[in-house]
């Protein structure tokens, strides 16, 4: 009896793995019929880009690509998914996804998707569909910064419709497609919501009737070029009513360059989300690693800041990893006017993080008084000198900083809010009205980790999160000082007035930017907010407020 079993067990055992490879084998056989039916019409990709002085091979012809096998120049997905599920679903389910990625990875040998489904659903399950914005807001930056340029240069040389294809949800690239590339349609997978929340399931591929449908709607060529890996086609039916198809290896995508920032169609100038560098696996499992030893770091050296003088913290904050450079103060020029009107000094610097007038009192080594639109009441408790929130309301402004400024010396940043990359915004001429004597401060920072400022996070979280970095770097030039009377006719009528205040904040921008090798814009506060957050950057009245 026992031997009739053991071999029913066998005899089932075999018949049952026979059945499944057949199945995969008869899977992987069918593919590779169909891959060799259509392998005339593969080409090179390198005859296509040496095609320069044959710029008509492309004409108005309509442009279809794979965005993560042709286009960026790293093929894995796993740092946009960390970024997704970092940035808008937490730390908690960022370290879910670093324990499960092996599995993913196992998965994807067994196809049909698994590995991508599974992250898929371990970074949208539960996000709220009108909450999520960092498709628009965090993974432009990073996915610029992995755009290959030789796959560019073929995009630009292009005059026809540009089509990406992507295995990923639409929600993901969409943005960064068609606002930084000017892609003009995008065929990507789409997520099922339910009662408003994604349910980290995506729909079926679209087939390839509706994808031409899509593709072929509007201007331009019917005749369509594509450009995909050989081994790694996205819609294999969609490629397969290309006229040409030029096929990338991997070996020539590891010789490409990144695009560099100039290159940029458009430049990017806001991005959010907390993540500095690009989370791969290895450095995704290093920063949750330093995340215990930082948040200890990050109160240390808050703690030094708070109860110590100048002269003990500023060496004892150094000693902790942060890097403080400053350039030798200017000698101050005659300030009769301010000494007649009895007020202090008007420093007015450009804004990086909310720590900005914090280091200007280190590198002085005295206490200045801040004004500031983006703070917390957190924040505004916390802090070692005395920091007053502005009201938005001109007059009431005015008043509050020529009362401050009659205390002592006072610190403002007319941008109104934080520009990480090296843009200046329009600055308000509010100050130009205080004194005549105006003290410019260009002001710079790094990090390597943690970005400490956000548009759609924790206002209060901002200097925890950029002591958090292990060494942060802050650089603090003074400039010489500018007399509002050599700038500009301060005297007059209300008209000239009026257009003397904005060419002394003209000039005092345009001094800053040259300092700091910064371009200059007129873009404001309102643009950024409604850019990355949705909403004009209303701090609100909690103790911790989102802006």
């Amino acid at each position: 009896m026992a031997k009739m079993f053991r071999a029913f067990f066998f005899k089932s055992l075999f018949f049952f793995w026979y059945r499944f490879l057949f199945r995969q084998l008869k899977s992987l056989i069918g593919l590779r019929r169909n891959i060799l039916s259509t392998q005339f019409k593969y080409q090179k990709f390198s005859s296509l880009l040496h095609q320069h002085h044959r710029s008509s091979e492309l004409g108005d012809h309509t442009l279809v690509f794979d965005v993560e096998n042709a286009l960026l120049k790293s093929s894995s997905l796993f740092p946009y998914f960390m970024l997704v599920a970092f940035e808008a679903g937490g730390l908690i389910r960022a370290i879910v996804l670093v324990l499960l990625y092996p599995v993913a990875c196992a998965a994807d040998i067994i196809g049909q998707e698994l590995g991508l489904k599974m992250m898929v659903m371990i970074c949208f399950f539960g996000i709220k569909v009108d909450n999520f914005r960092v498709g628009r807001s965090v993974l432009p930056k990073f996915l610029l910064e992995d755009v290959g340029k030789e796959m560019f240069d073929v995009l630009k040389r292009s005059s026809g419709k540009k089509v990406g294809v992507t295995n990923m949800p639409r929600i993901m690239v969409e943005s960064f497609l068609r606002e930084y590339l000017e892609i003009d349609v995008v065929v990507g997978r789409e997520l099922k919501v339910f009662c408003g929340y994604f349910v980290g399931l995506m729909e079926l591929k679209k087939s390839a009737l509706h994808a031409l449908e899509q593709v072929q709607e509007g201007k331009g060529c019917s005749d369509m070029i594509g450009i995909t890996r050989f081994n790694k086609v996205v819609d294999h039916q969609l490629f397969s009513h290309c006229k040409e198809v030029y096929a990338v290896s991997e070996a020539e995508k590891r010789s490409w360059q990144r695009l560099s920032k100039d290159k940029y169609p458009k430049p990017l100038i806001f991005h959010d989300g907390r993540l500095a560098l690009r989370p791969t696996l290895f450095d995704s499992i290093a920063i949750l690693m330093w995340l215990p030893y930082a948040l200890i770091l990050s109160i240390i050296r808050i703690s030094l800041a708070l109860s110590l003088p100048y002269n003990f913290s500023t060496p004892l904050l150094v000693f902790t990893g942060i890097h403080l450079t400053t350039s030798k103060i200017p000698k101050m020029p005659p300030n009769n006017n301010n000494k007649n009107t009895g007020t202090g000094t008007l420093y007015v610097c450009n804004h990086r993080t909310l720590l900005d007038p914090l280091y200007i009192s280190f590198t002085l080594q005295r206490n200045l008084i801040a004004v500031t639109y983006s703070l917390s009441r957190m924040s505004e408790i916390l802090a070692p000198i005395k920091t007053v929130r502005l009201t938005r309301n001109r007059d009431q402004d005015a008043n509050m900083m020529k009362h401050l400024l009659a205390q002592g010396d006072l610190v403002v940043c007319p941008e109104g809010t934080t520009c990480r990359e090296p843009y200046l915004l329009r600055f308000s001429p509010l100050f130009s009205e205080m004194c005549d004597d105006i003290a410019p401060v260009a002001v710079n920072s790094h990090v390597t980790m943690f970005h400490g400022t956000t548009a759609g996070g924790l206002k209060c979280l901002d200097p925890v999160f950029f002591l958090m970095n292990p060494s942060p770097v802050y650089t603090i030039d003074l400039l010489q000082h500018v007399q509002r009377s050599q700038c500009a006719d301060v005297t007059g009528t209300t008209e000239k007035e009026h257009r003397a205040r904005f060419k002394v904040a003209n000039h005092v921008q345009s001094q800053i930017g040259s300092a700091l090798g910064f371009e200059c814009t007129k873009l404001t506060r309102k643009d950024k907010y409604l850019i990355l957050a949705g909403n004009e950057g209303v701090v609100m009245n909690r103790e911790c407020g989102k802006s």
